[in-house]
């Protein structure tokens, strides 16, 4: 799937889809609730209400540079919380080699945050050794980020995300950690979108008059757009995630922006009463 953002081409690549199995992750989605918002079918929820989610990257060609935003969840990974996360074999890498993006072909790995399924691709492991998947890439993190799961993975699952996906690439001095708010280039500017994660961040894209916003997982699914308060449960602060939404969802609303989810499909948003809707691209 891809689309055209002035002399930007964004490119979607996906490593795992899911049809329902997400309450854990937003609890008060229920059917009946899902349903009862028609703008989610079909693209974002089936007939019966269940949830339509992906774990996916984005594939962001500027004049100048070729983008990977978010890695996915990798092969070889241990220590997850999700059991069926752990020791994939999956063929990614030849899937993005095949829409036009082999891994040497990239010049910079972007990361909207930390989390185990936005980092799993960054290293693979090669003769027991966790090396950097993109080989000519900077890798750019977000510092609030980095410094916050360096110094907080005590929990056992984090701690393991950090040691094989994060960590490897600061060692191999690929790692380019910056504020949350920077341009990174003419046509990409970093967004603060702090709630899910520390130093969580989105990604505004600007190129000849049109725009685009990659939400990463400020919102999880569209359902949080009209229900803003549905923080997942995943969220580090329920309250921050809320409000941020809501000062994100506001910007964006009833323009031309192309808006793209770290975990749902593209569309614009609109104004729905105090809350907001998201119509999909056609």
């Amino acid at each position: 799937m891809q689309w055209t953002v002035g002399r930007v081409k964004i490119t979607k690549v996906v490593e795992l889809e899911t049809v329902g199995g997400t309450r854990f992750i937003l609890p008060r989605a229920g059917r009946e609730e899902i349903q009862s918002l028609p703008w989610l079918i079909p693209h974002f929820a089936n007939e019966e209400g269940r949830l339509i989610m992906s774990i996916h990257s984005l594939l962001v060609e500027t004049p100048e540079h070729r983008i990977i935003v978010d890695t996915g969840l990798g092969n070889h990974k241990q220590g997850r919380n999700v059991p069926t996360w752990n020791n994939r074999n999956e063929p990614f890498l030849e899937q993005l080699t095949a829409a036009g993006f082999a891994p040497d072909s990239i010049d910079t790995v972007l990361c909207t945050h930390l989390h185990v399924d936005h980092v799993g691709w960054n290293t693979r492991l090669v003769g027991g050794q966790w090396v950097p998947t993109f080989a000519n890439a900077r890798y750019v993190f977000g510092r609030t980020e980095y410094e916050y799961w360096r110094d907080n993975s005590d929990e056992p699952a984090h701690a393991a995300v950090f040691a094989d996906s994060v960590k490897p690439i600061a060692d191999a001095g690929m790692a380019e950690l910056v504020p949350s708010d920077i341009s990174l280039t003419g046509e990409i500017t970093l967004i603060p979108t702090p709630g899910h994660s520390p130093g969580h961040m989105s990604i505004h894209i600007v190129s000849d008059g049109q725009e685009a916003l990659l939400t990463g997982d400020a919102a999880h699914h569209p359902c949080q757009m009209y229900h803003l308060d549905w923080s997942a449960t995943v969220d580090s602060d329920p309250k921050q995630s809320a409000a941020t939404r809501r000062d994100l969802f506001s910007r964006f609303a009833d323009t031309p922006t192309l808006v793209i989810g770290g975990h749902f499909g593209a569309g614009h948003i609109r104004r729905d009463g105090d809350a907001f809707k998201f119509i999909a691209l056609a």
